[in-house]
């Protein structure tokens, strides 16, 4: 199995290498440190698994993971994160993550989400299930309405927000992204009109608050 590992951590990356590699046999073909490279990576080398955080900087990992069903569906995600609040893990599963573990758990448990993923299933670690349930129980799913809001918006939309959040400019976000200023411009209006914002200060707390980013 060629596996792209994604996780802004180097340590992190490199101890998962190490298990993947001398206890499973697993061939990792390459290491992303945020969503962009990995989502470069992914549609380069067409992996066949992709083990993936979510905060990441840049691109976090549920939009990359969207992006990389867009140009590969057969490609299979598995998110690998500290993040297990179930608005996380209802859209990972939405943008077609193949499993969600816990980074807290066991390597137990992703050694069970990639026997899971050959045979074509999900897998969700025992405190992604648990966290997941007592969502439904006690809230619902989307009972905040900043992540109702933010569904609204598209990947390009959500990838700006991002980075606005993460502190940079226009021009920055444009060199980035490969688009004019204009167009930073008029994607930063659309969000604040269809996530009812005021100012550019906004956008960061509410790209924090629903998730996008943790920097």
């Amino acid at each position: 199995m060629k596996i792209l590992l994604a996780d802004d951590h180097t340590i992190v990356r490199q101890g998962l290498r190490s298990l993947l590699e001398n206890k499973l046999q697993a061939t990792i073909v390459a290491e992303a440190s945020d969503g962009r490279e990995a989502v470069s990576l992914a549609e380069k080398l067409k992996p066949d698994l992709v083990i993936m955080d979510i905060a990441m900087p840049g691109l976090n990992g549920l939009d990359a993971l969207v992006q990389m069903k867009q140009f590969e569906k057969e490609t299979r995600v598995v998110i690998l994160s500290m993040h297990i609040e179930d608005d996380y893990v209802i859209k990972a599963l939405r943008a077609g993550a193949a499993g969600f573990v816990y980074k807290g758990s066991a390597f137990e448990d992703l050694s069970l989400a990639l026997k899971a993923v050959v045979k074509g299933e999900i897998f969700l670690s025992p405190a992604v299930s648990q966290v997941l349930v007592n969502g439904f129980v006690k809230n619902g799913l989307e009972n905040n309405s900043a992540n109702k809001s933010i569904n609204e918006l598209s990947s390009r939309e959500r990838e700006i927000m991002q980075l606005y959040a993460e502190g940079k400019s226009r021009s920055e976000i444009a060199n980035l992204l490969s688009i004019s200023v204009k167009t930073v411009d008029r994607h930063k209006e659309n969000i604040k009109s269809k996530m009812q914002l005021r100012s550019d200060s906004d956008i960061a707390s509410v790209a924090k608050e629903c998730g996008l980013t943790s920097y």
